[in-house]
């Protein structure tokens, strides 16, 4: 029985140990599916159903298993654990044993995940950065070294998007990409733009900004870096102020290669430079040198702010800055000598500027204020208007009475180069001979070229100097014989500097031949004579004809020349030039004297009247002194036959001459004495009856010559008609002073009411009904208004790029 009461006390401890096993693992009975110890359990499950080892059971455990538990309050990495041991022996149940802390390692093999989460990126990373000019960096693998671009992740605009002109290096990049052709809009952004437009945009950067096939809006895309820089980190960041010099320079080169083709790029970055250049100015711009401004559709901001200066000051506007005044104000148009000859124009233009107004224009303090907007061209800085002010300076373009006397200065230096344009124009490799200087006033000519004349003016001093055209020619700097049509040249070149020449092509006659005398003499400055007078061209007839008939019997005697000399210094009626230029013709006349058969030749086509006409006026010449000498009756008599006129009437000519002469001097009483007395008056009367003496003399002394003459309305091939050129000069078909208020109004987008008035005023137009007509022209050109709004008006931005184009 007691043996039965232990079996029964075994078999009550067996079943509880075990089913508390059971309970505490009930996953070690059947290991998990698919493991190793599972399929090794289904091989033997009757054989050793409990034949797994330690590794076994732990390998095949389920994760909670398999999992640490909490750290022990002795070791904080190891805790006491129960472990299920396995034993090989068959029929000995599994025990529940107490062990030692053990460190187990375990291998868990799980499947990939499908998503992740990303780190948060390290403190600055990816943020854009300014590459200076000059610096290489690599992009998509082509390297860029002109810098000026901003590069990285993340640049944000102030719209909150990333910046348009930000490179990311991140972006997909395709291996070609080409920039001429128009893959881009307007409003375009790096980040947005396709991948070979991106690679086009890189391949563009990395060959130097220059190709000027490139579509513009590559270079926009560059300029809105340009744009941020400037406007968004100089004022602010030193470093950033520091690249303006090069940025500035980095906008001319821009403007100059794409300048023509984009109008808007133009404007942009016109107003940018001048951004630029203002931010920090001067108070006195007028007096300091002029940069070099691009052309626009308005004067520019710089200009107008040196001249507004001038104004305050009270101070006279300098030359230099008249002339870019001129060159770059849209109401004065230039013509083509202006463009084509800009150097000489440059010079003639400042030399007649200080003729006009000494040390320079003054101009007046007109009412409207000047100031200025920039309106940034990228996306990314809409709204960003940046706005100067300069205070009581006016804005000269409100009124339009100063740039008017430029235009007459500008008109008055272009005629003077109109010859000199048409020459270069038809024959430029001769731009630089002495040829087309001829064409230009002296004082535009080469130092070499201007010595040259020095040194003749040396050799005449006063009186005169003989010598061959062709050692004139020579002395002038001439490597060529010039043609027939610049034959007047050298003769008007030089009395432009007192220095007379004869013979007198300038009024017609023939040119000398290379081995031909000729005489250089001294013009008293400043005195204007005319040759056309009938006094000056009856006495050179008179002086042809005496020596015509002097020489006939093969000898020009020193009596004669001496006689002819004092009867040339006799004529009052003569202006000292007159005289000058008579002594320097009958200087030539002895050399070679003019032969009585070709003067007969030139009487031949007038009529028995018109010669007598002629006569008679030699006899009043000869009476000019109030006597006339047995000589000079002589030589009256010869003069008289060689025009076919019977010699005896020269004694009815000068007694009818005579017959009205009153003696007012002691003189005069000398010469009623000796039997003649003349009236000066009555000789006047005479002059004035017979002017008809002039055309008739013109006939005679002009000779004929081979030279294509310009007519007065002849224009040049490329020179627009001045109607034209101020149709041009009008916007929106307006007139004058309309289109000065229209461009006035399109400097700036938007204007106060009271600086409307004021612009209006300094124009002398009633405001409201310019307001009007500006409107007006604007609707029927485009069918939009010109400018909207009560008390602030707004220039519509649409009629500012439709003028623009």
């Amino acid at each position: 029985m007691i043996i039965g009461i232990f079996i029964g006390i075994g078999i009550i401890v067996y079943v509880n140990v075990f089913s508390t096993y059971s309970k505490k693992k009930p996953q070690l009975g059947t290991p998990p599916k698919n493991s190793p110890a599972f399929r090794a359990f289904l091989t033997h499950p009757k054989k050793n159903p409990h034949s797994l080892t330690n590794a076994q059971i732990i390998d095949s455990a389920e994760p909670p298993l398999r999992q640490w538990p909490s750290p022990s309050p002795t070791n904080p990495a190891i805790r006491p654990t129960t472990e299920v041991i396995a034993t090989n022996i068959v029929d000995t149940p599994p025990r529940c044993i107490e062990v030692e802390p053990t460190c187990i390692p375990v291998a868990k093999q799980s499947p990939p995940p499908t998503s992740f989460l990303i780190p948060p990126a390290p403190q600055g990373f990816g943020v854009a950065k300014w590459i200076p000019a000059g610096e290489s960096i690599t992009i998509a693998g082509t390297v860029i070294s002109g810098g000026m671009i901003y590069v990285g992740t993340s640049l944000s605009a102030s719209s909150g998007n990333t910046d348009p002109w930000l490179i990311n290096p991140s972006l997909s990049v395709t291996a070609h990409g080409d920039y001429t052709t128009s893959e881009i809009g307007y409003w375009l952004s790096y980040s947005e733009i396709s991948s070979s437009a991106r690679r086009a945009y890189i391949n563009w950067l990395s060959g130097g900004r220059c190709d000027p096939k490139a579509d513009v809006g590559y270079v926009f895309l560059f300029f809105y870096s340009l744009e941020r820089r400037v406007l968004i980190d100089a004022p602010t960041n030193s470093a950033a102020k520091a690249d303006i010099p090069l940025i500035a320079a980095e906008l001319r080169r821009l403007i100059g290669i794409y300048g023509e083709r984009s109008h808007s790029l133009k404007s942009y970055a016109s107003g940018l430079l001048e951004w630029l250049e203002l931010t920090d100015h001067a108070d006195d711009l007028y007096l300091k040198p002029i940069p070099n401004l691009p052309q626009t559709y308005e004067l520019p901001i710089y200009l107008r702010l040196a001249l507004g200066q001038a104004a305050i000051a009270a101070a006279p506007v300098p030359a230099a800055l008249a002339l870019e005044w001129v060159k770059h104000d849209p109401t004065i148009p230039l013509r083509t000598p202006a463009i084509r000859c800009s150097k000489q124009f440059e010079d003639l233009f400042q030399q007649k500027y200080s003729e006009a107004f000494g040390a320079g224009l003054k101009l007046r303090r007109n009412r409207t204020k000047l100031k200025f907007i920039y309106h940034p061209a990228s996306p990314g800085l809409l709204g960003n208007d940046s706005k100067l002010s300069f205070g009581d300076v006016p804005d000269v373009t409100a009124v339009t009475g100063p740039s008017k006397k430029l235009q007459l200065i500008v008109e008055e230096t272009t005629k003077d180069l109109e010859s000199y344009s048409r020459f270069i124009g038809k024959k430029p490799e001769l731009a630089d001979t002495l040829e087309a200087y001829l064409l230009l006033p002296i004082t535009l000519w080469p130092e070499s070229a201007k010595l040259a004349v020095e040194s003749l003016k040396v050799l005449i001093g006063g009186g005169m100097f003989l010598l061959q055209y062709e050692e004139l020619l020579g002395k002038l700097g001439a490597q060529t014989t010039l043609t027939r049509d610049k034959t007047q040249a050298p003769a008007r070149a030089l009395e432009s500097v007192n220095v007379g020449f004869e013979p007198d092509v300038l009024a017609g006659s023939t040119m000398p031949k290379l081995e031909s005398k000729v005489a250089l003499f001294a013009l008293p400055s400043g005195e204007v004579h005319s040759r056309t007078t009938p006094a000056y061209q009856t006495a050179l007839l008179t002086l042809q004809l005496a020596s015509a008939v002097a020489a006939a019997d093969g000898e020009f005697s020193a009596k004669e020349i001496h006689h002819l000399r004092v009867q040339v210094e006799s004529w009052s009626q003569l202006t000292p030039n007159h005289q000058r230029r008579l002594m320097a013709h009958l200087r030539l006349l002895i050399d070679e004297p003019m032969s009585l058969t070709a003067l007969k030749k030139k009487f031949e086509p007038l009529s028995q009247d018109q010669k007598e006409t002629i006569a008679s006026f030699m006899a009043t010449v000869a009476q000019s002194d109030g006597m006339v000498s047995p000589a000079e009756i002589k030589l009256l008599e010869r003069l008289y036959k060689t025009l076919g006129i019977e010699s005896k009437k020269v004694f009815s000519d000068l007694h009818a001459v005579a017959a009205g002469f009153t003696p007012t001097t002691a003189k005069a009483e000398k010469i009623k004495q000796g039997g003649f007395s003349l009236d000066p008056t009555r000789i006047a009367e005479l002059q004035r009856d017979t002017q008809r003496v002039s055309a008739l003399l013109s006939t005679i002394f002009t000779e004929t010559q081979d030279v294509p003459a310009v007519a007065s309305g002849e224009q040049d091939e490329t020179e627009p008609a001045a109607d034209e050129m101020k149709v041009n000069n009008s916007i929106l078909g307006m007139d004058e002073a309309h289109s000065a208020f229209a461009r006035l109004l399109l400097s700036r987008p938007q204007w106060s009411l009271d600086e409307l008035e004021d612009a209006a005023a300094d124009l002398d137009l009633m405001l409201n009904g310019a307001l009007e007509q500006l409107n007006e022209a604007a609707y029927d050109a485009y069918d939009i208004p010109f400018t909207d709004g009560d008390d602030l008006v707004d220039i519509n931005a649409e009629i500012v790029e439709k003028l623009e184009a």
